[in-house]
């Protein structure tokens, strides 16, 4: 779905219009010289179904372009970059690169959904042109269109779509929009603790599973006398049986963390980076795009700008005044459009917030399902345990019964012999 087929302002537009999706997975296999060798993306999207294999850096220079091109626009942001590389273990380094593939499936699905943003062709390129060239083909595209304002064709009448309230409107929704980020950490953070709770939890059924375990597999023997060492003894071999019960309620408990990753926390994390980029963008815009642009226009004309200004010398005054009213002109017309720019992302906030709803069904049919999962090995578990007891006791009543009559036995031979 695209822009021009929405309106200038993008009222009305819907979650299903904003539909496709995108998978970035680790390929298994790293690339390079022996010491040198580094890790790459597969990602693979619904709408081009063509498998392409991106360096981080690839994504850097991605990234990067789409920030000079889209200035005004939510651009998402990269997950970081690794530090202090040499001091991380395989395991931290496991983690560390699921982290940053999640942090890239992120940043590529609000960059797809984006209604401006997907129909690129810096977007086109990266999903589909091959690896060897990729970067030398992104930059090669910016050079050739420049920034958003200089291709979009509302650019020139962007104040003729805006409100007359559009300053007050602006500062209000930032206001509302900064409140509902802080509520969406705070939702965050506790879905986190929760899916953290469940991985420990895992980890202590195992580990009371292994107790188990080695407890059933003492061979030490007990004393003769021992009243209950035949009870203990039967009881001592089904604990090994009962630690495998214990090890699928780990697993269980392990999906159960698992589910509340992906299907909670990964949903918040996604809209938190959306909201975090409109932030940036608020930012973007309040501390002067013009400024930014003119920058980079400066130093992406290079000497041919350099010759324009040595023209622009020797020009007559009228002239000179002339090219200042333009550039007045041009500079009121890139604030509108900025503005404009604002205005729609603003509403593309508010269509992507309802998706909380669908996050809390997520997050509560998870739990339903996780502890019913649960509740069913629990429930497997507990005839399991009777049975050892009635064992026990069994065991126990016939030690004791043998021990008295034996007892019995003795004291009739005791009082003959008298």
């Amino acid at each position: 779905m695209h822009l021009g087929q929405q309106g200038p302002l993008m009222d009305g537009l819907s979650l299903k219009e904003l539909g496709d999706s995108v998978l970035v997975e680790i390929e298994p296999r790293r690339k390079g010289l022996p010491f040198l060798k580094h890790v790459e993306y597969r990602i693979v999207s619904k709408c081009f179904q063509i498998p392409v294999q991106r360096r981080y850096s690839d994504f850097e220079v991605f990234h990067g372009l789409l920030l000079q091109k889209f200035i005004y626009r939510m651009v998402p942001p990269l997950p970081p970059k690794r530090i202090l590389k040499g001091v991380l273990n395989s395991l931290s380094d496991r983690e560390f690169n699921d982290s940053r593939r999640r942090g890239l499936q992120r940043f590529m699905t609000l960059v797809i959904r984006h209604p401006v943003l997907a129909g690129d062709q810096l977007v086109n390129i990266f999903l589909s042109a091959s690896s060897a060239d990729v970067q030398n083909k992104l930059r090669d595209s910016y050079k050739k269109t420049g920034d958003e304002f200089l291709i979009s064709q509302i650019a020139l009448h962007g104040k003729v779509y805006l409100p007359e309230d559009i300053q007050s409107q602006a500062a209000a929704n930032r206001e509302v929009i900064a409140s509902i980020h802080s509520s969406f950490y705070k939702l965050r953070d506790v879905a986190e603790r929760m899916a953290q709770r469940s991985r420990e939890n895992s980890t202590d059924l195992l580990m009371f599973g292994k107790d188990l375990s080695e407890l059933g597999s003492d061979t030490s023997d007990l004393p003769e006398d021992a009243i209950v060492s035949k009870a203990w003894k039967t009881q001592r071999k089904s604990l090994v049986e009962l630690s495998g019960e214990f090890g699928l309620l780990a697993d269980k408990a392990a999906h159960q963390g698992t589910r509340e990753e992906d299907e909670v926390v990964e949903k918040l994390n996604l809209l938190l980076e959306q909201l975090q980029s409109y932030k940036d963008l608020c930012d973007r815009h309040d501390s002067g795009v013009l400024l930014e642009h003119q920058r980079a226009f400066e130093k992406r004309s290079g000497p041919v700008g350099t010759h324009l200004k040595y023209q622009n010398s020797i020009e007559q005054p009228e002239s000179r005044l002339s090219q200042q009213e333009n550039t007045i002109i041009t500079m009121e017309m890139r604030s509108y459009f900025s503005l404009l720019c604002l205005h729609q992302e603003t509403q593309l906030v508010f269509t992507n917030l309802p998706l909380v709803t669908s996050i809390l069904g997520t997050f509560v049919n998870s739990q339903i399902q996780g502890h019913k999962e649960m509740g069913d090995v629990w429930g497997d578990l507990h005839p399991k345990l009777k049975d050892l007891f009635q064992s026990a006791d069994e065991a126990s009543s016939r030690s004791s019964s043998q021990t008295n009559s034996s007892g019995g036995q003795k004291s009739c031979a005791v009082n003959g012999s008298t």
